[in-house]
């Protein structure tokens, strides 16, 4: 059964760089037909797609996000990474991790971290 699940800082100041991990477990990063994605969810709004990384390693990113968000695999550790440069408050919001198959759809979610931006 495949698992995600995400780790990272609770707190990041202002104007830093943000990263978080997701670990899966039950299935390879470079299964054919799967994407790995962050989604996050700010306080009183809706869900928002960040980025996937792909099997293939290739990357796709959110246009409103794109020059500041930039994703990364470790194939060996089965892992795969998120950083959002200069965040500010806004950033403030719970982060989800999860899986598509080659249809799209998604498939599996991590439980979620909650990252908030403060000094």
């Amino acid at each position: 059964q495949v698992q995600l699940q995400e780790s990272g800082p609770g707190l990041v100041n202002p104007s830093q760089t943000l990263s978080l991990t997701c670990t899966v477990s039950g299935v390879s990063l470079t299964a054919d037909g799967y994407g790995w994605n962050w989604i996050r969810q700010s306080p009183g709004k809706g869900l928002e797609w960040m980025g996937t990384i792909i099997y293939t390693g290739g990357t796709a990113y959110s246009p409103s996000l794109s020059s500041r968000t930039s994703i990364s695999r470790d194939t060996s550790k089965n892992q795969f990474t998120l950083h959002l440069n200069s965040v500010t408050p806004e950033d403030t919001g719970v982060y989800y991790c999860a899986s598509t198959v080659i249809t799209g759809a998604f498939e599996r979610w991590g439980q979620g971290t909650l990252v908030t931006v403060s000094s």
